[in-house]
């Protein structure tokens, strides 16, 4: 009876065992299955999430902003000397002296060359000479007029004594026709004295001149500069001869103040020519390296006729160039400023596309969506573009990823952060 009992409580603790076992089981999977749904439910929000984030285009975008700009024409122009002057001789002769060193820089009135002064100075000490021989001439005929005045005198009164006595009988007329012959021949003496004395004036009046003439040839052996410039390349070394106006010694180019040479599409005339009207215009030539500083000049010529063969018409700019920063023959980037357009809607330049139907922008929407609209366009400064028509102020648009882009696409900005700002927006520079 004993094993029986035993046997029979080892099979019910059994059986309790299994129980509570499989009881462990069953609220183990319902917890597993709790913690499944859990799961599975933030996965989809996050793949909703997801999935919204991934249906929007990611694009860079700028509002349009409301200012002051510039009414501009830019252009390329060449740069020009206000003056250019080609020295030459202009006597002959050895060239024995040269003052300066090419490239020089020099005032109006230094000397630049010598060329040998000894044949015009023997020629000028040669018209001292003559002139001062025609002054003694002269001396020497007004000392005859003198003398021959005097004895005209006398002649003349003893002719007439003479005339007297032959009337009273007492001399005969041989006598007194001698003494009236003396008396005329004296008086066209006189005469041909003051000739004599008024071809010795016009002796010396050439002699005069012959030295004048001489001096200035003189002075020719010395070359000044007739301008402020710079020199350029010497042509000529010194110890070579040279010949009186055909050989070009070298070019003296004045680069203070200096000339922008450059040319605008004809349409641009009215404007320019009204705006000039009402003051001065201002230019700006900037060389052609990026960081280049600009030299501000004013427009002081206009062309009088339209090239025919281009449809420009030829402008110039008169420039100070104090620190000569602007060189003859340099090519410049040029902008004529005509004038300020106040409260201008204003993007970036790579905002506007163009299409079919002509230039457009993608303005984006308070709720992330973009709509095509058509605009017109204006000038250009610097990296933004004026808007004429088709934006107001404070819009916002599209300025990188518009190839994403259709009416109606949604957008994120690029630099949206979790947790952060909606997306800053780059404007246009003021």
């Amino acid at each position: 009876m004993y094993i029986p009992f035993v046997r029979r409580r080892k099979q019910i603790v059994t059986a309790y065992y299994f129980a509570g076992c499989a009881a462990v089981v069953l609220w183990l999977a319902m917890f597993s299955s709790g913690c499944a749904g859990t799961a599975s439910s933030e996965t989809k929000q996050g793949q909703r999430r997801r999935g919204a984030m991934e249906g929007a285009a990611p694009v860079v975008v700028a509002t349009a902003v409301q200012k002051s700009v510039p009414v501009e024409i830019a252009a390329v122009g060449n740069v020009e000397a206000y003056s250019t002057i080609s020295v030459r001789g202009q006597v002959s002769g050895q060239l024995t002296k040269v003052y300066f060193h090419e490239g020089d820089f020099v005032k109006k009135g230094d000397l630049l060359f010598e060329i040998d002064p000894r044949p015009l100075e023997a020629a000028v000490k040669q018209a001292e000479a003559t002139l001062a021989r025609d002054t003694a001439a002269l001396h020497q005929y007004e000392a005859n007029l003198a003398r021959d005045m005097a004895n005209e005198r006398y002649a003349k009164s003893q002719a007439e004594r003479y005339g007297t006595l032959f009337r009273d009988g007492v001399m005969s007329k041989d006598q007194m026709e001698q003494t009236s012959s003396a008396a005329d021949a004296l008086s066209q003496a006189v005469a041909a004295d003051r000739a004599a004395i008024e071809s010795a004036k016009a002796d010396i009046a050439a002699a005069r001149a012959t030295l004048e003439n001489a001096r200035v040839q003189l002075s020719y052996t010395q070359i000044r500069s007739p301008i402020d410039g710079r020199t350029g390349n010497l042509t000529v070394k010194q110890g070579n001869v040279i010949t009186a106006g055909s050989t070009e010694l070298m070019t003296v180019n004045q680069v203070q103040p200096i000339y922008v040479t450059f040319s605008v599409p004809e349409m641009h005339l009215p404007a320019i020519k009204r705006y000039m009207a009402q003051g001065r215009l201002q230019v700006m030539a900037r060389a052609q390296e990026n960081d280049a500083q600009p030299e501000v000049g004013y427009l002081t010529f206009i062309d009088n006729a339209v090239d025919p063969s281009t449809g420009t018409i030829k402008l110039k700019g008169t420039f100070a160039n104090p620190e000569r920063r602007l060189w003859p023959g340099q090519f410049v980037r040029v902008t004529l400023r005509l004038t300020t357009k106040d409260d201008a809607i204003v993007i970036p330049n790579q905002a506007v596309q163009t299409g079919q139907d002509g230039t457009f922008v993608y303005v984006v929407k308070p709720d992330r969506t973009v709509e095509s609209r058509p605009v017109t366009t204006g000038g250009r400064v610097d990296q933004d573009l004026v808007i004429e028509k088709g934006l107001r102020a404070g819009e916002v648009v599209v300025t990188e990823g518009q190839l994403r882009l259709a009416p109606g696409s949604r957008v994120q900005f690029r630099d949206d952060r979790p947790g952060g700002p909606a997306g800053r927006r780059r404007g246009p520079r003021a």
